[in-house]
């Protein structure tokens, strides 16, 4: 779907007139421009996320007593339901309102805002696309910056478990607002930067979330060994997709000679398929080593990153996420984790394309 044939509806005139103000008089109060008022209240321009919440802090209302969808039809799927009945979340990205199959999240079970039933949208009163941030990451520790997140904010958090590449390929394709990346290590020191910069189209900064160990989670008694015999040695092998950090490290260890048959979904999952006995060995990071009990021993240090476009920058949602990440509270929960790394937390190095 178009930014053009997205259709809102919109009570702009009716709220302003009733107050007496002129165009104008709201333009100063929401901090927009006049033509940018007549224009969202003919519903010849779709208002940016920043521009909404900005009139409804005008008004003293909420967004959604504002502006309501011109029927479902304006809503697009992100990908296709897997089933029906399908439960789904919302989110406005951009100016795009869309719907996401529910899925496992590292947050556990979140709330969803609707089931797709019958070919049509079944929602729920209380959903809030347009307070949604959508983030793809394979922090095991995402659920940390969620909870401080909804706390600090007015805004709620979705995670999509993603490796480091396919993160990136939904923040280029404008379906999520930020994407977490660690390919910056070892033999790739400025890996991050390369990644973003081949995958996106437009300025982009990253956002420093931690700087982690990553290594060899193996069964418990096999660290001893040491990595030279343990990579020469015939184990059982959990990999990860390609595009991950976990499989570029492993690439580098093994030479790109070892290719596992079986693929873990994230980190938690390559440490507990070597809890249970079904692999040996794969490679993830201290935290969930720790957490499941398996051994660890780290082969590289690296920068753990989320990926915003520059032209999301001024959105509130984004806005809200930088200032949590830099907050003493998150910080002091990342400094406990094991194998975290808080001191650079919060940095910012913008990237500009030549």
């Amino acid at each position: 779907m178009s930014k053009e044939n997205f259709v809102l509806q919109n009570t702009i005139r009716k709220a302003r007139e009733e107050r007496s103000w002129s165009q104008q008089e709201l333009a100063e109060r929401a901090g927009l421009s006049r033509t940018g008022i007549s224009a969202i209240e003919a519903g010849r321009l779709v208002p940016s996320t920043a521009a909404a919440l900005a009139l409804s802090a005008a008004f003293g209302c909420r967004v959604e007593d504002l502006f309501a969808l011109a029927g479902n039809e304006t809503a697009e799927w992100v990908w296709p339901p897997p089933q029906q009945p399908c439960r789904y979340w919302r989110a406005l990205v951009g100016s795009r309102q869309l719907i996401y199959p529910v899925e496992s999240s590292p947050l556990g079970t979140v709330p969803h805002d609707g089931v797709w039933r019958d070919g049509q949208f079944h929602d729920h009163p209380f959903a809030e696309p347009v307070r949604t941030l959508v983030v793809a990451c394979c922090d095991p520790a995402v659920g940390l910056l969620a909870s401080e997140y909804a706390r600090q904010t007015p805004f709620r958090m979705l995670v999509l478990s993603r490796a480091s590449r396919a993160a990136l390929e939904l923040l280029a394709a404008g379906l999520v607002h930020a994407a977490g990346l660690h390919l910056g290590g070892g033999l790739h020191p400025d890996g991050n930067k390369t990644a973003a910069s081949e995958l996106l189209g437009s300025d982009y900064q990253l956002l420093r979330i931690t700087d982690w160990e990553e290594g060899l989670a193996l069964a418990p008694g096999l660290a001893a060994m040491g990595v030279g015999s343990i990579m020469r040695s015939d184990l059982r092998w959990i990999g990860r997709q390609p595009g991950s950090g976990a499989s570029q490290v492993l690439d580098e260890l093994s030479e790109g000679r070892l290719s596992p048959v079986h693929i873990a979904r994230d980190h938690r999952s390559v440490a507990q398929t070597i809890r249970s006995g079904l692999a040996q060995a794969g490679v993830s990071v201290r935290l969930v080593c720790e957490e499941e009990g398996v051994d660890f021993v780290a082969i590289r240090h690296e920068a753990y990153d989320l990926c915003i476009p520059e032209s999301t920058q001024q959105d509130p949602r984004v806005r809200a996420l930088t200032e949590v990440v830099r907050s003493s509270s998150y910080r002091n929960l990342l400094s406990k984790l094991p194998g975290y790394d808080s001191r650079k937390t919060g940095e910012a190095e913008g990237i500009k394309r030549r």
